[in-house]
C-alpha cells in the first residue's frame, strides 16, 4: 500500500455517510451516490476533514465532532428582529420557517424563523447544526488524485456537473 492508496491533502475523496444529531438521522449519502470533496480545501467541516487522513478505500469510521469544529457556536448576535410588514405574504409566519434573504452585495443568507410577535418576526442566521455535537458514521469509497483544474477551482469537476 503507497501513500496515494490513504486520504491525504490534494485527493479527491468519496465518501459515504450518515450524520446523526442528538440520536437522530439529519442527512445521508444513503441510496445516492457518495459526496466528492478535494481533501485539504476546506470543503467539508474541519472536525470531518482532519479525522480521515490515513483512512484507505474500504475503512469506515465513525467520528465525533465538537460544535466549534463543526458548525461553530450559537452566536448570540446572529439574531434580528425585521418588521412583519417586510415579509411577502406568501411566506408562512411560523417558527421554524427557512428562508433564503441576500445582503446588500447579494450575497445569500439563510435564516429561519425564531419568534413571530404582532409587529416584528425574529430571525435567527445562525446554521441549523450550529451548537451542536456531529456524530457522523463515514467510509471511504473512492480516492483519486485531484486534477489541477480541480484543484484551481477548489472544487471536484464530474462528468455530470459541469462547472463554468
Amino acid at each position: 500500500m503507497t501513500e496515494t492508496d490513504k486520504v491525504t491533502d490534494g485527493q479527491v475523496i468519496s465518501m459515504d455517510y450518515t450524520l446523526k444529531v442528538d440520536g437522530e438521522t439529519v442527512d445521508s449519502s444513503e441510496g445516492q451516490e457518495p459526496i466528492e470533496f478535494i481533501q485539504g480545501t476546506g470543503n467539508i467541516i474541519p472536525g470531518l476533514e482532519r479525522e480521515l487522513y490515513g483512512m484507505a478505500v474500504g475503512d469506515s469510521k465513525d467520528v465525533v465532532v465538537s460544535a466549534e469544529d463543526g458548525y461553530g457556536k450559537v452566536d448570540d448576535e446572529a439574531y434580528m428582529d425585521v418588521p412583519r410588514n417586510q415579509f411577502p405574504a406568501d411566506i408562512p409566519m411560523e417558527v421554524g420557517t427557512q428562508l433564503e434573504l441576500h445582503d446588500r452585495e447579494g450575497h445569500p443568507m439563510h435564516a429561519r424563523i425564531e419568534q413571530v410577535g404582532e409587529e416584528s418576526v425574529r430571525l435567527d442566521f445562525n446554521h441549523p447544526l450550529a451548537g451542536k455535537e456531529l456524530h457522523f458514521a463515514v467510509k471511504i469509497a473512492g480516492l483519486r488524485a485531484a486534477t489541477a483544474e480541480e484543484l484551481d477551482h477548489g472544487h471536484v469537476h464530474s462528468a455530470d456537473h459541469q462547472h463554468g
